[in-house]
């Protein structure tokens, strides 16, 4: 929050002169204004950090110029000076919002102090902000992360464990699964909430821009580097760095990156000076990283490095129990921000939604639900609102090879209960489970060359309760 723009606004040449010269030493950016019109003009047009203004100007005073800022430009301070050295000017110009007010003839050095001064207020007001601000986000990051399933508990113990600490964490998951919101939630959790939360994409921004992004570059460095710029590590010291697709890193880069981790100082493109840097690095990926590492396309020391801690967050359709609550939570939310009636699913909607496979996960769920919102005008959303989501198939499900159990027995149930109308009262529960148990004893007799004793130990239930199985589901013994 540093001051680097100020606007100096006097009828006196020479009191212009002089405070220019003496910011512009002090490596300040300094406008000037001959009058208050002029003045005026130049704080609609610009972004001023400070604006110094003398009282008795042409066009317009400073003090009904003070009035115009505190009307256009609040967040910019302003410091009053006169000739005129009267209690009333001094009441005055504070009453009407001056941050300070100088009498002339002044030293230089009363201009230091007030730099300084202003300097500190506006560090103080900047952190108030982004801490208002952190505040704001962490409430909605943790309203955010949704879930209950099993999976998602073991995200919620692991983010509790290492937020407090500054171990470097890793977090996998395919595209729209939510890396971002727990790198949040890492940071709001941690001893760092505060202190700045900066995200990066390595895979959105060209690798000869990415390094000065980084790292940030001096003026001069290269063509268009009209001034020095602050990289994402000094713009996230003392807080966190989101190094999100970190997969996608040019391998030169990351050596710089495994030196920032090991030295904790980074040197800006085009300079020679080392900078100390205090920043947890959280880093997320949506591809293999040890596939990368096998083919040298990510460097292994790097990788060992940031995979302190992993935090692994499976894809949408492996958690399916979760759904329902993350659909509910949209259609309030998205309800919510467009002021529409709140509107719910049919349950032929929530089974279409439960059964789609999902392959941009929780992104793509919400995306859908955006897009019924908008376009349904019931209050009641159908499959007819969802169209183009088709259920997962058994052969999808088979074929995904971190597929659950739970998830192909749910795909081949539901393709089979497709089209279904009505489900009329029989016996499907035990038809489900003898199709399932007759497979599974079968398997197990298979793996222990029949001796039924050692199946129905792994079966964990009893041998006449096995030979009983055997007998019903009609499983035709053999003899190796």
């Amino acid at each position: 929050m540093s001051l680097r723009r100020i606007l100096v606004a006097d009828d006196e040449e020479s009191m212009r002169w002089v405070l220019s010269k003496a910011l512009k030493r002090k490596g300040f950016s300094v406008d000037l204004a001959h009058d208050g019109r002029q003045a005026l003009a130049l704080i609609q047009d610009n972004s001023y950090d400070l604006a110094i203004l003398d009282i008795k100007m042409p066009g317009i005073n400073g003090l009904d110029l003070l009035d115009k800022v505190c009307e256009l430009k609040k967040e910019l301070l302003v410091v009053i000076m006169t000739a005129e050295a009267s209690m009333k000017n001094a009441v005055e110009a504070m009453k009407r919002g001056a941050y300070d007010y100088i009498t002339k003839p002044f030293d230089l050095d009363v201009i230091d102090a007030i730099i300084e001064k202003v300097t500190r207020a506006r560090d103080i007001a900047g952190q108030v902000t982004m801490l208002k601000h952190e505040l704001k986000e962490r409430y909605q990051v943790e309203k955010n992360i949704i879930g209950n399933s099993a999976a998602m508990r073991e995200v919620y113990k692991t983010i509790g464990k290492v937020a407090a600490s500054d171990v470097t964490v890793l977090v996998q998951g395919e595209s729209g699964t939510g890396k971002e919101l727990v790198a949040r939630a890492v940071h709001f959790n941690s001893g760092r909430l505060g202190k700045p939360f900066i995200a990066i994409n390595c895979a959105a921004i060209p690798k000869e821009l990415l390094e000065s992004e980084l790292f940030g570059s001096e003026k001069g460095a290269f063509t268009g580097a009209v001034e020095r710029k602050l990289g994402k590590f000094e713009q996230a010291n003392h807080g966190t760095l989101f190094l999100d697709e970190i997969g996608d890193m040019p391998l030169d880069l990351q050596a710089k990156i495994l030196r920032v981790l090991q030295e904790r100082e980074v040197t800006r493109t085009g300079g020679n000076q080392s900078i100390a840097v205090d920043v947890r690095i959280v880093a997320a990926t949506n591809q293999e990283l040890l596939e990368k590492v096998r083919a040298r396309e990510f460097r292994e020391d790097l990788y060992y490095r940031l995979n302190v801690v992993p935090i692994n967050l499976v894809a949408l359709r492996d958690r399916r129990d979760d759904i329902p609550l993350l659909v509910h939570y949209f259609l309030n939310r998205i309800c919510s921000e467009m002021d529409v009636q709140t509107k719910q699913c049919t349950e032929e909607a929530m089974a279409l939604l439960g059964a789609y496979s999902w392959p941009g996960n929780v992104r793509e769920l919400e995306n859908a639900i955006k897009r019924a919102v908008i376009l349904s005008s019931d209050a009641l959303l159908t499959p007819a609102d969802f169209s183009g989501l088709e259920p997962v198939s058994t052969e999808r499900a088979t074929a995904s090879p971190d597929a659950s159990l739970e998830v192909i027995v749910d795909a081949k149930l539901r393709s089979c209960l497709n089209g279904v109308e009505q489900l009329e009262k029989g016996e499907i529960h035990s038809m489900v489970l003898e199709q399932v148990e007759r497979p599974l004893i079968r398997l197990i007799l298979e793996k222990t060359r029949w001796n039924q004793v050692k199946a129905a130990d792994i079966l964990g239930i009893n041998r006449n309760t096995l030979r009983k199985k055997i007998h019903e589901l009609g499983i035709e013994l053999k003899r190796d």
